[in-house]
């Protein structure tokens, strides 16, 4: 019988398995519209053009550009991400509110990891909620996102997620990992998950 835990407490279970997920690009447009060019995130995985920072974002320009692609398709969840990202960036978190709530409801991969993070943290007018902060990183990270998948495993090992009704699986811990180092060869990165490795591995001797 595998050990699977909340964070809340431990229990046995058996038969349980590691859930991975596939991103559906088709269900949405992935035309390249002004709000891309102004305003994707270079670590979006879903993005249809090259990033854009914080920095080098010309806020005003954005914000018309990504009102207007929402406006004009609702249902892209790419699109509500990035209005919410401008919105955010320009200190405007609650005009962000609806898109980021519309984005995560869409399982939109990028958008589960970014607000899994202001909740965590409680910035950028994001309710404090690790609770919801951990569930949010958890299904990024099924979803194949990569900052999910190291950073939920290193929050769930430090027991940031206790009292939470957040699964904490080593085995789905492992098979997040697994996939994190298949697809990132930085050496920073690559050192960070080979002893979040060994962590979870440890984790496992002592739950047999």
């Amino acid at each position: 019988m595998r050990v699977i835990w909340l964070a809340s407490g431990l229990f046995l279970a058996a038969g349980a398995s590691a859930e991975t997920l596939e991103w559906d690009t088709s269900t949405y447009s992935q035309e390249v519209t002004p709000c891309d060019i102004e305003a994707s995130h270079g670590d979006d995985p879903y993005s249809v053009a090259p990033g854009v920072s914080q920095q080098d974002m010309d806020f005003a320009s954005a914000m018309a550009a990504c009102e207007a692609a929402v406006a004009a398709d609702p249902g892209n969840p790419r699109l509500r991400y990035q209005l919410a990202r401008v919105y955010g960036y320009s200190g405007q978190g609650e005009k962000a509110y609806p898109h980021r709530e519309a984005a995560i409801a869409a399982d939109y991969p990028q958008a589960l990891f970014v607000n899994g993070y202001l909740h965590f943290l409680g910035i950028n007018k994001a309710r404090k909620d690790v609770c919801r902060a951990g569930s949010l990183f958890r299904r990024s990270a099924q979803y194949g996102r990569l900052a999910g998948q190291v950073g939920f495993t290193r929050y769930a090992l430090d027991g940031a997620f206790e009292g939470c009704e957040v699964t904490i699986d080593p085995e789905e811990l492992l098979v997040f990992l697994d996939a994190a180092e298949e697809s990132n060869n930085g050496f920073y990165e690559s050192m960070l998950i080979a002893m979040l490795k060994k962590e979870v591995a440890a984790l496992e001797g002592e739950n047999e």
